[in-house]
């Protein structure tokens, strides 16, 4: 059975580029996303905070596998708009969906500040930019790590989603080997979990790293 099970973890692996590139793309522009879209509905314009809030609120509202097909079957239909290959519609569609929800994570972060700190930056003459980047952010982005390491880790069990859209990531490869070898079905799968997990393992160590990043606390 171990014999097997490491045959099985080496055919997966064949997919582990597509999981693990996937996964960087899109936790990259799902914390992109993430400031922008926590920055627009902090901001003064009723146009941006409505049009921001409206992404948030239907990328939050619905399931990212319907996002996946919308963008993959239906956007080049009704639009006629090309996003490129398969590995693009999977990037795009997990980043805009977490991307959606760790914007709460920066405007709650950013509103949790002490209006204290923004009343003292006020009396340093400081404009509403500086404020921003010399003392809300710094102090923010530590109240965001434990956040954004557990959805990094979200974001990696997303991507199995895109073998739904044709992809040859982890899950792929393991339908493959369950469909071809029914009788090891339930190892295939359990291979596939454990390749999952050795991927995630250095997310829950970043994780539990900014967890103590943030129990320093911000100034009062």
């Amino acid at each position: 059975m171990f014999d097997t099970g490491v045959n099985i973890l080496t055919y997966l692996s064949q997919g582990a580029w597509t999981t693990i590139s996937i996964f960087l793309m899109a936790t990259f522009f799902s914390f992109v996303m993430a400031f922008i879209a926590g920055l627009s509905r902090l901001a003064k314009n009723p146009f941006i905070r409505g049009f921001t809030t409206l992404y948030v609120e239907i990328f939050r509202g619905t399931s990212l596998i319907v996002q996946l097909f919308w963008l993959y079957y239906a956007v080049p239909m009704l639009f006629n708009i090309d996003l490129g290959s398969n590995w693009w519609v999977g990037v795009i569609a997990i980043a805009l969906n977490y991307g959606a929800y760790m914007s709460e994570v920066v405007r709650s972060s950013i509103l949790s500040i002490d209006k204290g700190q923004t009343e003292a930056s006020v009396a340093l003459n400081l404009s509403r930019f500086q404020r921003m980047r010399h003392v809300i952010l710094p102090q923010a982005l530590r109240l965001m790590l434990p956040e954004f390491g557990n959805y990094s880790i979200q974001i990696l069990k997303g991507t199995a989603l895109v073998s739904l859209i044709g992809l040859t990531d982890i899950l792929y490869y393991g339908d493959i080997y369950r469909s071809s070898n029914l009788s090891e079905g339930p190892l295939a799968y359990l291979m596939v979990l454990v390749m999952y997990f050795i991927i995630a393992l250095p997310l829950i160590w970043l994780s539990k790293k900014g967890e103590k990043i943030s129990r320093r606390g911000v100034a009062s």
